[in-house]
């Protein structure tokens, strides 16, 4: 069901890849709520993927544009400007990626050259995206910008390796970009802490299989499905949320709150009394 809750606003989605993605949905929701969009991901990601079907979807451009690129990201803002002949309303950034989760190294045995790739692609691309947009002064007054992020930037979680170092250098972009951003601006600046979700690249973690049946045993409500966090990253995108800014947002069914649920008692632990 749609309420317009993006009526007239423009918007750039980074990281949509095939209908498995979190920004995937994101695009389509938006679109849906009235908004208009750019899309944009790495040349090889839209070669591999199928981001080509969902801008007939959602009939928008596809912008070529590597996140870690202050050159490509200063070009991505201009032709997005130009397109939509004005300013942004809205950016989601839904970039990630590890050579050590890939290559299956411990996180007591990284490599450090991957981890420095690590930490550009999953959060320092974030800061350059914000400063870009800031520099330009892209975005509308009370836009909202919104990262994608994941519990372990707070906790350890077996097999999430340097992305949590990732996601915890993330959400300190967002606050500390955010509170510039808003006293400036009045632009908002949040990241979506998700349930994990068996995305492509979320799959790519060891043990997945495992720690969706686990979490959503744990939570509440059961996971969040990418459609949910869609339909959540919109909200934050509309007039709705003006006051909200440099929070972290949990949106995983409740699991973050919960340290032993009765599910996961009777399935693991109630034998062992």
């Amino acid at each position: 069901m749609a309420y317009n809750l993006l009526k007239e606003k423009r918007g750039i989605i980074f990281g949509a890849l095939n209908e498995q993605s979190i920004a995937w949905k994101v695009a389509e929701r938006a679109v849906e709520e009235g908004a208009q969009i750019v899309l944009t991901n790495m040349a090889v990601s839209i070669r591999l993927g199928s981001i080509g079907e969902l801008a007939k979807r959602c009939n928008a451009p596809i912008i070529e544009a590597d996140a870690t690129s202050v050159e490509d990201l200063e070009r991505l803002v201009d032709e997005s400007m130009a397109h939509f002949g004005g300013k942004i309303d809205f950016v989601l950034h839904s970039v990630g990626m590890s050579p050590n989760v890939r290559k299956g190294r411990a996180y007591e045995d990284l490599n450090y050259d991957f981890l420095s790739k690590t930490l550009d692609v999953s959060a320092v691309s974030f800061h350059k995206l914000l400063h870009t947009l800031f520099v330009k002064d892209a975005l509308r007054e009370w836009g909202s910008v919104v990262a994608l992020t994941y519990l372990a930037a707070q906790r350890s979680v077996c097999g999430y390796s340097d992305m949590a170092d990732a996601k915890a250098l993330l959400e300190s972009v967002a606050r500390n970009f955010g509170e510039r951003y808003g006293r400036h601006r009045n632009v908002r600046v949040n990241t979506v802490s998700q349930s994990p979700t068996a995305t492509t690249a979320g799959m790519g973690v060891a043990g997945m299989q495992g720690m969706l049946a686990y979490a959503d045993a744990m939570s509440p409500l059961g996971n969040a499905s990418a459609e949910d966090c869609a339909d959540y990253v919109v909200t934050l995108f509309s007039d709705l949320t003006r006051k909200v800014t440099m929070q972290n947002l949990y949106h995983d069914g409740g699991f973050s709150s919960v340290a032993l649920s009765e599910r996961v008692y009777d399935t693991f632990l109630k034998g062992l009394e």
